[in-house]
């Protein structure tokens, strides 16, 4: 019995607070014990690895728990939303490895909102307002100056509502009206001082075309949709912790004008935030991002440097190694800075167990094997993967011309040198020892050829190959049979740990916008591109997006944009932490 006890007390501790809470609630029997989540993005831009972390929450909670999670496009504000967007969320997510229940709209709901929005105005609780938003926000005061109330605050709720329905007319002047709760200027969250709960912008909705012209604000839209979907727990992230009173008096005021004044504390969402995804040397304001595609400092949304869900899909990181690294930060009521070193950590880990090994030659230099058959070719064996025996086997070709990679030789070797010198022996991966015995060098001195003998008794799977040497085993790729390849080196895209930080301090000091301020801190040497490398034959089969690790180089995948004709490769990660020491 102490022992049961011990264990429950121990699974307890290892919940996280919002497992913990979710399991208090279904405890105490809240809304009828059901658990039901929403993933409720934006669509104006692309998902970025801040949003994995909300979408592994939201549905992940919503599967522990037997209950269910829906995507809901929060689609208030027509001039920044696109179906580009739409598709682009829904993709991400589902190549993230979730799938949602049903997809809402904030739009949706916008008929109920404003039939809504009148009954607040007859019952006293809303009014239509004249002034500015330079006035406005004038009036809301201070943290410890108490505002003061519109000289419209008291106008008739005939009125209003009259001046309410002109707003959605198409005859209104955005910027001239608002429709405002009324609560308290006095109020010390500053959030109740009778906030904004629509506004005029007469401009098209990509649902609902032409039928609004005024629009809810997302404080007013997001616990009614909640509440309308049948949402138990919305989880956010820590800058919504003000709102929560506000988002919990919306949803009472909603149930009282659903007339569901019996359970108005049993039935109803509850808010619980959390941290958020913080990255070092890693920028993800949806605003900020935007500018890096339309000024052309990234290709687009989809660029490897990006750190946009479509970014990482393309330079190759998998959707295990994206959860991986979500699982090891964790939920915790308290921002931090995660190490970039952490996520690369988790990518490294996963493709360790899923690569393809193949042999690339990112800088060759030829080595001509002299007494080694003319003509002849072997097929050697390799293996996929040697975590993994179920990913089999293939053959490279071997002949007397191949390539290594240039920095795998010296004619004057260092003392600690373990690679190809003149007198010293090396392996060759699955294939022969073979010995430097001279070398070729042009008019400026730079070694064109390296000449070498091989002992054909020590061929890989042979009793020889045992023989043991000082040399290091080098990768290599035949001369005859290589195919020509472009790869794409990537580093990080900013100078400075925390890019969010250090933007807005350029902009205060300089008094500039953005795009002036990104471009200070950008680093010039975040993209390398080396486009007379060479794979071998089987890499180049590999269809886009496949994992591949380049034998003692790194983690590289196959861009979207490859073709048989020119072939593109991306590096994913080294094979060694290189962000520490940065």
């Amino acid at each position: 019995m102490v022992e049961t006890a011990s264990n429950n007390a121990e699974e307890k501790k290892s919940l996280n607070f919002i497992e913990q809470k979710v399991e208090k609630d279904l405890a105490e029997g809240l809304n009828g014990g059901r658990v039901q989540t929403r993933f409720p993005p934006e669509p104006n831009g692309y998902l970025h690895i801040g949003h994995a972390k909300a979408i592994a929450l939201d549905f992940g909670i919503a599967k522990q728990y037997g209950g269910k999670c829906n995507l809901r496009f929060d689609d208030t504000n027509p001039t920044k939303e696109d179906t580009e967007y739409i598709e682009s969320i829904e993709h991400d997510i589902q190549w993230l490895g979730f799938q949602w229940n049903n997809v809402f709209y904030a739009s949706d709901y916008f008929q109920e909102l404003w039939d809504f929005a009148e009954w607040l105005i007859m019952q006293g609780r809303a009014y239509v307002d004249e002034q500015s938003a330079e006035v406005i926000a004038q009036q809301k005061g201070t943290t410890t100056k108490a505002g003061t109330n519109s000289p419209f605050r008291d106008r008739p709720a005939e009125e209003s509502l009259r001046l309410f329905r002109f707003m959605n007319s198409g005859e209104a002047v955005p910027g001239t009206l608002v429709l405002r709760a009324k609560i308290d200027m006095a109020h010390p969250n500053m959030l109740f001082r009778d906030p904004l709960l629509y506004r005029v912008m007469n401009i098209p909705h990509i649902r609902t075309g032409n039928k609004w012209n005024a629009y809810p604000m997302y404080d007013f839209t997001h616990g009614q949709s909640d509440y309308l979907e049948g949402v138990t727990h919305s989880l956010c992230t820590l800058e919504f912790v003000e709102h929560r009173p506000l988002y919990d008096l919306f949803v009472t005021w909603m149930k009282e004008y659903k007339g569901e004044t019996d359970n108005i504390e049993d039935n109803r969402p509850r808010q619980t935030e959390f941290n958020k995804l913080n990255l070092s040397y890693t920028l993800m304001s949806k605003r900020n991002l935007l500018a890096l595609v339309k000024e052309g400092l990234v290709s687009g949304w989809d660029d490897p440097r990006m750190p946009t869900i479509c970014g990482f899909r393309r330079r190759g990181y998998s959707p295990e190694s994206i959860r991986g690294f979500i699982k090891k930060i964790g939920y915790t009521t308290f921002d931090a800075l995660n190490e970039m070193a952490l996520l690369e950590s988790a990518v490294r880990e996963d493709l360790n167990s899923r690569a393809i090994r193949v042999s690339a030659v990112l800088d060759p230099v030829k080595v001509v094997i002299t007494n080694y058959p003319e003509g002849q070719v072997e097929q050697l064996t390799a293996v996929n993967n040697p975590e993994n025996e179920a990913d089999g086997t293939h053959q490279v070709a071997f002949s007397r011309e191949i390539w290594i990679e240039r920095d795998d030789f010296q004619e004057e070797a260092e003392k600690k040198f373990m690679r190809l010198a003149p007198g010293k022996e090396v392996r060759l991966k699955n294939a022969y020892i073979i010995m430097c015995t001279g070398c070729t060098k042009d008019a400026d001195g730079n070694v064109t050829e390296i000449q070498c003998t091989y002992d054909p008794d020590t061929r890989s799977g042979l009793p020889g190959a045992d023989r043991k040497i000082k040399g290091k085993t080098l990768h290599w790729v035949s001369c005859q049979h290589a195919v020509k390849a472009e790869v794409r080196l990537y580093d990080r895209l900013w100078k400075v740990e925390n890019p969010r930080d250090e933007l807005a301090a350029i902009r205060e000091a300089q008094d500039c916008d953005a795009v002036t301020a990104m471009k200070q801190i950008i680093n010039p040497d975040s993209l390398t591109v080396l486009k007379d490398c060479y794979v071998e034959e089987f890499a180049a089969t590999m269809q886009p997006l496949s994992y591949l690790q380049f034998q003692r180089i790194g983690y590289f995948n196959v861009d979207t944009e490859s073709t048989p004709q020119h072939l593109i490769f991306n590096k994913t990660v080294g094979l060694k932490d290189t962000w520490t020491k940065k």
